[in-house]
């Protein structure tokens, strides 16, 4: 179905940072598939994991168990307590949008019967699923698919008196941000945003449920992005980069909060089956063992850096690995992009204006390198050719 635009390449093969294409051509990714294979492509522990997984065991269902489930739960647990095990739960599913179905349900079953709004913000992306549809705050993507299903408020992203008035705390049962929108263009919340509003959960017996699907696991030089502010939420969403590139996603949660949740109120054939979580296994350990947060934080430094003294770039935004570089007026985001392309770098241009980069989280200085000579190239000709045109 013709859901997106014709692709403009076709990839056959990859390998760390870089990509081969159909015809032979080596390209640079600095897209990661989405922030999603942040070890880089066919790493060698995913793929042997999976390998032995596939010729071992490939599926049981939910009504059994097989032991790995409870290892990538314990590792969720502790990497949200940044080193620290919870106790929290962890329901696993196959996306993004799955997770966040999970933590929008299990707001409701929290808040029980009349407490079932969920307060997200203008600019956020969480899902296409009907639901996560509506609680992603784009009227535009609302609009094709109206009546979406009820229960939804959306408020300005890092404006905490807008939250504080619409968090009504008869009617609202969760508040569902991002810490970094990232489909919205890269947009970090303000200083001190998610302390008040995990402050004001609490006052008001509301669950703060994170987003952290495209900033976790280290993407933004942290385990998990509230992890820079000191908040711990009552419930976390992640995926993309948990698998590596196998669909995985997971919604963890608090115990006290997580156990509300009783035989048939939620579940997933494929959520949580063994080729998955073999993948997201090696992917956590993997990470752990090279200390990704530290690598991303130091590339993205230099990065950021680069990105900030090329041609054009007026604003860098994000953390670690996750980078928006805002163009001066004028400058078209979409069309530099095809250039870089054509050039041998991905990137992409998720709002009008703004270039973002998601690079794995194993990307060499070199690599940096490369791609801000690649970027600055195609900025300063679109100047060039911008000038020519105003004369």
């Amino acid at each position: 179905m013709a859901t997106y635009r014709p692709a403009p390449v076709r990839f056959v093969s990859g390998k760390g940072c870089r990509l081969l294409d159909a015809e032979g051509k080596e390209y640079l990714d600095f897209l990661s598939g989405i922030a999603v294979t942040s070890l880089g492509h066919a790493h060698p522990a995913v793929a042997a994991a999976v390998a032995h997984q596939v010729e071992t065991l490939l599926h049981v269902s939910n009504l059994f168990e097989s032991g790995l489930n409870e290892e990538v739960a314990g590792l969720i647990d502790t990497l949200i307590g940044n080193g620290q095990p919870l106790g929290g739960k962890v329901f696993f599913a196959n996306s993004g949008a799955e997770a966040n179905e999970c933590a929008i349900k299990l707001a409701r079953r929290y808040g029980g019967h009349g407490r079932y709004s969920v307060i997200s913000a203008f600019g956020s992306f969480h899902g296409r699923t009907l639901a996560t549809l509506h609680a992603t705050g784009q009227p535009s993507k609302h609009e094709p698919f109206a009546p979406l299903p009820e229960g939804f408020r959306h408020v300005a992203y890092g404006d905490f008196d807008a939250l504080e008035r619409a968090a009504d705390p008869t009617s609202v049962a969760g508040i569902l941000l991002e810490v970094i929108e990232g489909e919205g263009g890269v947009v970090p919340a303000p200083a001190g945003y998610l302390t008040d509003v995990r402050q004001l959960c609490d006052e008001r017996g509301i669950l703060l449920m994170l987003d952290e699907i495209q900033t976790g696991l280290g993407r933004t030089g942290r385990w998990f992005a509230f992890q820079r502010e000191g908040v711990v939420p009552d419930v976390v969403t992640l995926a993309k980069a948990l698998g590596n590139g196998m669909p995985v996603g997971a919604c963890w949660a608090r115990p006290e909060i997580a156990e509300v949740f009783v035989p048939g109120d939620h579940g997933s054939t494929f959520g949580g089956q063994p080729l998955a979580m073999s993948a997201a296994r090696a992917t956590l350990e993997t990470m752990i063992d090279l200390d990704v947060p530290r690598l991303s934080e130091a590339a993205g430094t230099l990065l950021s850096a680069g990105l900030a003294t090329l041609p054009g770039v007026v604003e860098v935004r994000g953390a670690g690995l996750l980078i928006g570089a805002v163009l001066a007026p004028g400058l078209d985001a979409g069309a530099l992009v095809e250039v870089c392309r054509e050039r041998g770098l991905i990137v992409n241009s998720p709002v009008p204006g703004v270039i973002r980069l998601t690079p794995p989280l194993i990307v060499s200085d070199e690599e940096c390198d490369e791609a801000l000579g690649i970027l600055g190239g195609a900025l300063g000709d679109a100047l060039v050719g911008k000038a020519e045109v105003a004369r």
